[in-house]
This record gives C-alpha cells, structure tokens and sequence, in this order.
C-alpha cells in the first residue's frame, strides 16, 4: 500500500473519531495527517512524512487551544448570547425602587432588573445585557 493512501486512512480515523467523541482537537491531528499526505503526494521520504505531519498538527493543536482560551476569557457566560438565550431581550420597566432594582414580569415570572452602571433609572424600554443569578442587568433602549 502506498504511504499517502495510509496518511489519508490516519485521516479519516481521526475524523471518525472527532464525531464519535466530539473532541475538536482530533481534527486538528487529522490535518496533520493530511500534511503527512500531501508530502507523500510530494514524493517526500517517510521522516519528512512524519515530521511534516507532527508539526503541523502540533502546530494546529496550539492555535485551537490558543484560540479557544482567549475567547472563553473575552466573554463570560453571563453575558454571552450563545450560551444565554435572554442576553439582547427587551423588557419593559414601569418604574424603580429608590435601591436602583425594579421588578418586571418577564418569560411568565417575576425577576429583579439592575441598571447597568453608566445608566439612568428611567422607565421604558431597556434590553437584558447580563443575567446574573436570578437578576437581569439591563441597559437603557
């Protein structure tokens, strides 16, 4: 068997692999594997296969992990749309309490609403910019 049709079968095991496991990062090793490939395609010997494909595999595996610890600190759950479905709501506050709180009926229940600092207590319409715990931090429409 020729030594880039096994860099492509490594490939497609470590594919399969991602989606048994879900496991981002064995595709990142399977793009290594294809880089072995490639330099098979290449004509290069079985060191320059193997060399090729380590590092650029080790080379997409810190650039993912790299990637994702920066955005995991960028943005906290609290305030992140993807894992929030309420961040970017509107709710509608009828007045405030002399604390800076106001209680408003939203999604069936009753929640505490906190201006976000830099904001006005103003009644009308403002939209949710974090939850924290059973509050709603909200930001002046």
């Amino acid at each position: 068997m020729a030594s880039f049709t096994v860099w492509w079968l490594i490939a497609g095991v470590l594919v399969a692999a991602e989606l048994l496991t879900g496991s981002f990062y064995l595709l990142m090793l399977a793009i290594g594997a294809v880089a072995g490939a490639i330099a098979a395609h290449l004509g290069a010997s079985e060191t320059g296969q193997i060399l090729s494909a380590a590092l650029v595999g080790t080379a997409a595996v810190v650039a993912c992990y790299l990637l994702r610890r920066r955005q995991a600190r960028m943005q906290p759950a609290e305030s992140d749309r993807s894992m929030n479905l309420d961040i970017g709501e509107s709710v509608q506050v009828e007045n405030w309490a002399a604390d800076g709180t106001a209680q408003v009926r939203y999604r069936g229940a009753q929640w505490t609403v906190v201006l976000r600092p830099g904001n006005a207590p103003t009644p009308g319409t403002h939209r949710v910019a974090e939850v924290i715990g059973n509050r709603l931090l909200v930001d002046k429409l």
